[in-house]
C-alpha cells in the first residue's frame, strides 16, 4: 500500500516541471558592473537545447521590457549560450554601456522557434540614469486581434536576386477610449541575432473605440536575402506581433555565375585559337620559315606588266640613240682634229693629196 501511494505521488509530481518550463527564469550574479566588468547570467525553464541571445539594454524594465527593440542594447558585446536538455544555462556576460540611458535589464530571448525573452534588472555603473517616457492609459489604443501573415509571392526577377517583397496583413481593434487615426505602425525585418531595421508606414483611416480594422503594410528585403527572417509590428512602442518568413535562396543568380564562368573562359580560348590560326604560317602554299607578312611582297611581284606596243618600244629606241652618240668625245675618233669645229669633222677621203711618205 505505501509503493502504491508512493507511485501516484510520483505520477502527480511529474507535471510539475512541464509548469515551470512554461516560466523560464534569469538569474545574475551581482545587480550592479561597471564598463570593463562582467555578470554570471543564469537561467532554467527554458526549452531545451535552444539558442539564446544575452544583452544588456537600456530605457527598459522587467515590467515593461525592451520598449525600443534591441536598437537600445549594447548588441556589440552581447553572448549567445545553448541551453541543456533541462533547459538551464549558466555563462558570463560582459558589461558595456547600453547607446540609451538607464534603467538597464539583462535581456535574454530565444533566437530561433518561438519567442521567449526575460530581463533582469541590472545598473551599469557610471551610464546615466533618465526616466520611462510616461505610459499613456487612456486614448485610442490598438491591439492586434488575429494573427499576421505574409501574402504575396516570389517572381522570375526574386530568383536572380531581385528584393523580396510581401505584404504584412493583420487586423487590429481599438480597445481604447478615443478614436485612434491615421496611425503609424514600424514594419521591422531582423535575419538570426541582428536587431531589427525598422521603417514607418501609415495607415490612412480612423478606427472608432470597439471597432477593428484589416490592414496590409508592404515588406521588403534587400536584394539577394536568403534564409530565414522574422517580420515584427510595432506601434506606441510596443511590439504587437511577429511573423517567421522563409526566403529562399536566389538560384538564378548562382546559376549566371556558373555560366559566366564556363562560357568566358571558352570563348577566350576561342578567340585564342582564331589568333593563333591567323599568325601561323601556311606550309602548303608556302615554304617553312616564311610568314605572312611577306604577303604584301608577294603581291607586288604577280602584278602583270605594263606592255608597250611595239612601235612605242621603237621609237623610245631611236630616240635613246643620239643620246647616246653624243656621249663619246670628238677627239677619240680617228684622224679628228681637237682644235676644229664638230661640224667640219669628216673623215679622210680616197682622193685627197698623199702624204709624204707614202706610195
Amino acid at each position: 500500500m505505501a509503493l502504491l501511494l508512493a507511485a501516484l505521488g510520483v505520477a502527480l509530481a511529474a507535471p510539475a516541471p512541464a509548469r515551470a518550463a512554461d516560466k523560464p527564469t534569469l538569474t545574475l550574479s551581482k545587480s550592479q558592473a561597471g564598463t570593463g566588468g562582467s555578470v554570471t547570467v543564469s537561467g532554467k525553464g527554458w526549452r531545451p537545447d535552444t539558442l539564446l541571445m544575452m544583452l544588456v539594454c537600456g530605457q527598459a524594465a522587467p515590467a515593461v521590457g525592451v520598449p525600443g527593440g534591441t536598437n537600445s542594447c549594447a548588441n556589440s558585446r552581447g553572448r549567445a549560450v545553448t541551453t541543456d536538455g533541462d533547459g538551464a544555462f549558466r555563462k558570463r556576460l560582459p558589461v558595456a554601456e547600453p547607446p540609451q540611458a538607464c534603467p538597464c535589464v539583462v535581456h535574454v530571448a530565444t533566437v530561433t522557434g518561438r519567442k521567449t525573452a526575460v530581463d533582469a534588472a541590472f545598473k551599469v555603473a557610471g551610464h546615466p540614469v533618465r526616466p520611462l517616457p510616461a505610459r499613456q492609459d487612456g486614448g485610442g489604443r490598438l491591439s492586434v486581434l488575429t494573427d499576421t501573415r505574409l501574402d504575396g509571392s516570389g517572381s522570375l526577377l526574386t530568383w536572380f536576386g531581385s528584393p523580396p517583397t510581401r505584404r504584412l496583413v493583420f487586423t487590429v481593434g481599438n480597445v481604447g477610449s478615443t478614436p485612434v487615426r491615421n496611425p503609424v505602425f514600424q514594419v521591422g525585418t531582423s535575419h538570426g541575432v541582428f536587431a531589427p531595421q525598422w521603417e514607418e508606414q501609415q495607415w490612412r483611416g480612423t478606427i472608432a473605440p470597439g471597432r477593428k480594422a484589416q490592414i496590409e503594410l508592404s515588406v521588403e528585403l534587400p536584394a539577394g536575402a536568403h534564409g530565414d527572417y522574422l517580420v515584427s509590428l510595432r506601434y506606441a512602442d510596443r511590439v504587437l506581433a511577429e511573423q517567421p518568413w522563409g526566403v529562399g535562396r536566389p538560384w538564378g543568380v548562382t546559376l549566371f555565375w556558373v555560366l559566366l564562368c564556363v562560357v568566358v573562359p571558352a570563348a577566350v580560348f576561342r578567340v585564342g585559337m582564331v589568333l593563333v590560326d591567323r599568325l601561323r604560317p601556311d606550309r602548303g602554299r608556302r615554304p617553312p620559315g616564311r610568314h605572312r607578312t611577306s604577303r604584301v611582297g608577294e603581291f607586288t611581284v604577280r602584278l602583270p606588266r605594263l606592255r608597250l606596243p611595239q612601235s612605242a618600244v621603237t621609237a623610245e629606241r631611236e630616240t635613246a640613240a643620239p643620246a647616246a652618240t653624243t656621249t663619246t668625245l670628238p677627239w677619240f675618233s680617228p684622224d679628228a682634229d681637237p682644235g676644229a669645229p664638230a661640224g667640219q669633222l669628216s673623215a679622210p677621203s680616197d682622193n685627197g693629196p698623199t702624204t709624204k711618205g707614202e706610195s
